[in-house]
């Protein structure tokens, strides 16, 4: 069983995603003044008095709006209530009620799922101002006052959602533990949101040709033959010199920390552009948080082909990508859903190398076989020793190396002893650590 689905929902501006920050007490939606920023759903987990839900920040509905953007940001509220438990309804005691709540208030009416009444922004303490009994003409029960800058009536706030939760679910959850979690990452419009919707069957994500259309990083569950699996999609990641405003801004820590999140990054690439610097910075967030990865060149559908495109593309792409030579490459399309299926086998088979851990015996059978190969470097006639290697850890691999002197132990070696832990034990798709650790004889 899921645990519970709360959706906040509302016009523009009222500060949804204020008050989903301080819900959730993360700063997961994007804030700005701006109307319509968060365009996308985003989940956020909450707890309250050792009950816990899923909150849903959604787009702001305007009922009547024909620009392209807003009017998919309608599609994504309503997939939101489809999907809810509970509803919040938030509004604005600065403007009162104006005639897009009465619009959104017959939508949830007709929805029949429970709703909660938020009036938000107020924020003086004491009387309640004549706008507040207003509220009560939307038909929706009593309104609850909030504050989600200072946090006033937060508390009531949640105490009302738990109630409405407990009438209508059973909220008892567990966490799973077999569930990949997978961060799509990439630059702008080389087709993240269109797999995850491949993948999801279901219009998820807002797609469109207009590059940075999704700001917000958003999850996805998938079951399939192949196990469990969550889709975080990320914001495409611009150069920084494009980050004109804010919202870039947000977007590419939102980037890393979904990176954060994942044990499994999919580095997308466009096809029809080919290798870019951007593509780069996007992997080297992967690798300098230690995930398993995977190269997925994406619509590969678009180019012209002959018996030798595919060879040449990969040989390219392992040159440009040569600090991540033990990422495995694919080719897809996230339009016609081509070796999708593939996509998921490499998934699971590049968590596992990530969580690969390998006994100490048989890293120094391999240590000593190693070095009986290829002489440890020297210097000025001290030779480097090697005493013994162990794993310390996981996600990603690192082993431990003790030597008798740091400074002779050159990269060139480590790398030569990465290449054979790689070579008879795998360690395909996942990056590793070394640590060089010295100590004397004694």
């Amino acid at each position: 069983m899921a645990r519970p689905v709360v959706a906040i929902v509302g016009r523009p501006n009222v500060g949804k995603s204020t008050l989903f920050n301080k819900l959730t007490g993360r700063r997961l939606s994007i804030v700005d003044d701006t109307p319509g920023v968060t365009r996308d759903r985003i989940y956020g987990d909450c707890e309250w008095l050792g009950h816990k839900f899923l909150l849903v920040d959604t787009g702001g509905i305007e009922p009547f709006s024909n620009d392209k953007i807003l009017a998919q940001m309608r599609v994504q509220a309503n997939v939101a209530i489809e999907s809810a438990d509970v509803i919040v309804l938030v509004t604005d005691i600065r403007t009162g009620v104006v005639a897009t709540d009465h619009e959104v208030a017959t939508m949830l009416l007709k929805s029949g799922k429970p709703i909660i009444l938020c009036v938000n922004k107020c924020d003086t303490v004491g009387e309640m101002p004549m706008e507040f009994y207003e509220f009560y003409n939307l038909g929706l029960g009593e309104p609850i006052a909030v504050s989600s800058v200072h946090g006033h009536g937060t508390g009531d706030l949640l105490d009302a959602v738990l109630e409405k939760v407990q009438s209508v679910t059973d909220y008892e959850v567990e966490e799973d533990e077999d569930v990949i979690k997978v961060a799509v990452i990439g630059k702008p419009n080389a087709g993240k949101s269109s797999l995850v919707n491949k993948i999801a069957g279901e219009e998820r994500m807002i797609v469109s040709d207009i590059a940075g259309t999704t700001r917000d990083a958003t999850d996805t569950l998938i079951e399939n033959d192949y196990g469990k699996f969550v889709f975080i999609d990320t914001a495409g990641i611009r150069r920084k010199s494009r980050i004109e405003d804010n919202i870039e801004k947000y977007s590419v820590i939102r980037a890393k920390l979904a990176v954060d999140r994942a044990t499994v990054c999919v580095i997308m690439i466009d096809a029809t552009e080919g290798f870019t610097e951007q593509d780069s910075k996007v992997a080297g967030i992967a690798l300098e948080e230690g995930k398993a990865c995977i190269i997925a060149v994406n619509k590969w559908d678009l180019v012209e082909k002959d018996g030798k495109t595919m060879d040449k593309f990969r040989k390219d792409l392992m040159k440009d990508f040569a600090f991540m030579s033990y990422a495995p490459i694919i080719f897809i399309s996230a339009k016609t859903g081509q070796r999708i299926d593939r996509l998921f086998e490499l998934i699971k088979f590049v968590d596992s190398q990530n969580a690969m851990r390998i006994s100490t015996g048989k890293l120094n059978d391999l240590l000593a076989d190693a070095v009986a190969r290829v002489q440890p470097p020297t210097d000025k006639g001290k030779r480097l020793k090697i005493y013994y290697m162990t794993q310390a850890s996981t996600r990603p691999p690192t082993f431990v190396c003790f030597v008798n002197n740091k400074d002779l132990f050159h990269y060139s070696y480590q790398r030569y002893i990465d290449n054979q832990i790689r070579e008879v034990f795998g360690l395909e798709g996942t990056p590793t650590r070394m640590v060089i650790r010295e100590r004397d004889k004694k």
